[in-house]
């Protein structure tokens, strides 16, 4: 799966499930009710933003929350590990 222009990586799975990426950019670990409730408090400096959960499913939804923020965000559509592995094809 291609890594589109990203600046700073939304990470949301639980504290206890976080393994961390082995990465440069910026990575923010934030719940899905601090996207959607608004608490999150990003900005479009920040951004593009990428958004990753444990299997995909939360990071579409948290992805337009933030694009209705007027945020540039995307979601990952596979797993971390794959994300992984697609950051260190580009780095």
């Amino acid at each position: 799966m291609p890594l589109p222009d990203i600046r700073t990586i939304i990470d949301l799975r639980p504290a206890g499930e976080q393994k961390l990426l082995a990465t440069s950019l910026p990575v923010i670990h934030l719940s899905m009710d601090d996207i959607e409730e608004g608490r999150h408090t990003l900005t479009p400096a920040g951004g593009p933003y990428l958004v990753i959960c444990e299997r995909g499913a939360h990071a579409g939804l948290a992805a337009r929350y933030l694009r209705a923020d007027g945020l540039q965000a995307e979601a990952w559509k596979g797993t971390p590990a794959e994300l992984q592995q697609a950051l260190e094809e580009r780095e």
